[in-house]
């Protein structure tokens, strides 16, 4: 991102979302770190897709090893978004929150083996070459 400050005339949950990323930059820095929003985990406990599942949402912050091959961990704010279980209990909540965190750092490692990452930094590097070549600026004809 070029900017970090947050516009002036930025609605409040826009606004709200600037500041967790501020805060994740600020505590994470910019390299290896990748900040994931509007992600969810469902985990099903019965056959049937009305009953026996909960539904968890997160956003934070995933952070790779030095060579962006693997994902050394996270820092995700987890919260419980819906279930269907009666049964469900506390304890068992805090262990499926922690079973999210697992299960985002594995789908980031697949996400990273499918080569979608080495892409996007592809094109970052070309976008910054070309950047470069022109004095330091991009875009607006500047």
């Amino acid at each position: 991102m070029p900017r970090f400050d947050v516009p002036l005339d930025a609605s409040p949950g826009y606004r709200a979302r600037l500041e967790r990323f501020q805060r994740a930059v600020g505590q994470h820095g910019t390299r290896n770190t990748y900040y994931l929003t509007d992600g969810s985990c469902t985990f099903q406990f019965t056959n049937d897709p009305a009953l026996g599942w909960t539904r968890f949402t997160f956003e934070g912050t995933v952070l790779t090893d030095e060579a962006d091959a693997r994902t050394i961990g996270s820092d995700l704010a987890i919260e419980l978004d819906g279930e269907t279980c009666d049964w469900l209990t506390q304890p068992a909540v805090e262990w499926l929150r922690l079973s999210v965190k697992h299960a985002v750092e594995v789908e980031f490692d697949r996400y990273i083996a499918a080569g979608d990452l080495s892409r996007a930094l592809e094109r970052l590097a070309r976008e910054q070459a070309a950047s470069d070549a022109a004095g330091g600026f991009l875009g607006m004809n500047l």
